[in-house]
């Protein structure tokens, strides 16, 4: 009794090696140890295989339904949606910061001016920002 078909046949003929018969493949020690512990793992692999298919069957049915993909992404949009907003009012303040500042380039900041800076309460809050920042990595740093 032979495994190879017609073309394998011909093909392994042709390349002057005999065909090896199943029954010579099974007499090998080798293979019979292979599949000795295939067969003690049976049991093993017929769990595996269910568990794979109950998950394979989960995901299908996740990504075929439409209400749940339809609720998933407004719940993602929802999300989203502010941290877009903030991000696109910062970055229209910081590029309506960079047209003053060039309208104002003429005009220097002297000693005064910066005094009477420092008494915004923007200005504050961002040199508080800044200064617990650095003593945020400064303690980050000698832990590390």
């Amino acid at each position: 009794m032979s495994v190879t078909t017609a073309p394998e046949q011909t093909a392994i003929q042709a390349a002057g090696q005999q065909p090896l018969d199943v029954l010579d493949q099974l007499m090998k020690p080798e293979i019979q140890q292979s599949l000795t512990v295939l067969v003690d793992s049976l049991p093993k692999l017929a769990e595996l295989v269910g568990v794979l298919t109950k998950a394979y069957d989960f995901a299908q049915s996740v990504a075929t339904d439409k209400v749940l993909l339809n609720d998933f992404s407004q719940g993602i949009g929802e999300f989203v949606k502010p941290i877009q907003d903030k991000a696109k009012s910062i970055a229209s303040a910081a590029i309506e910061a960079g047209e003053r500042s060039n309208e104002e380039a003429a005009a220097p900041i002297g000693l005064f001016g910066m005094l009477k800076m420092l008494k915004d309460p923007e200005v504050q809050r961002t040199l508080r920002f800044a200064q617990s920042f650095l003593h945020i990595l400064a303690e980050r740093k000698q832990q590390g």
